[in-house]
């Protein structure tokens, strides 16, 4: 299964921030959107991503200022990326790889997706069961 079959499903809508947001602000999203990342933009342009680990580390490292601390001065900036065609053996090596939950998905140089490691466990596993189900009916047929 590829990637695109993930955003197929889910959807392709990512939810964003602009780097001036708050962390207070930013944490208020995530939770009334119960998501866990939000890719961070300034028009077109992808800046970083920021997480809810970024935001706990934040808060442990400085719980005084950290809500009114800006997106920018936290999010991650080296953004590591998918295509839409990437299998999710490949995503899957890449996120524990790099011990990372998001993967903006990127088409021509374009913001197309968003996916999650609880997206990639999903869908392998309807895969799997899938799988399971053919070779289950094969053999009651063979019987």
């Amino acid at each position: 299964m590829k990637v695109d079959a993930i955003l197929t499903s889910k959807g392709r809508e990512v939810k964003t921030v602009e780097p001036s947001a708050t962390l207070a602000t930013t944490a208020q999203r995530l939770r009334f959107e119960r998501i866990g990342a939000l890719v961070v933009v300034e028009g077109d342009k992808i800046l970083g991503i920021i997480s809810e680990r970024d935001i706990v580390h934040a808060f442990a490292a400085d719980r005084e200022r950290a809500a009114d601390v800006q997106v920018a001065d936290v999010m991650t900036r080296d953004v590591i990326t998918c295509d839409p065609g990437d299998s999710l053996t490949r995503i899957l090596g890449m996120m524990t790889r790099h011990r990372i939950r998001h993967l903006p998905v990127m088409r021509d140089s374009q913001l197309v997706g968003l996916i999650s490691i609880g997206d990639v466990v999903k869908h392998r596993l309807d895969e799997l069961e899938m799988e399971a189900a053919v070779l289950r009916d094969s053999y009651v047929a063979g019987h």
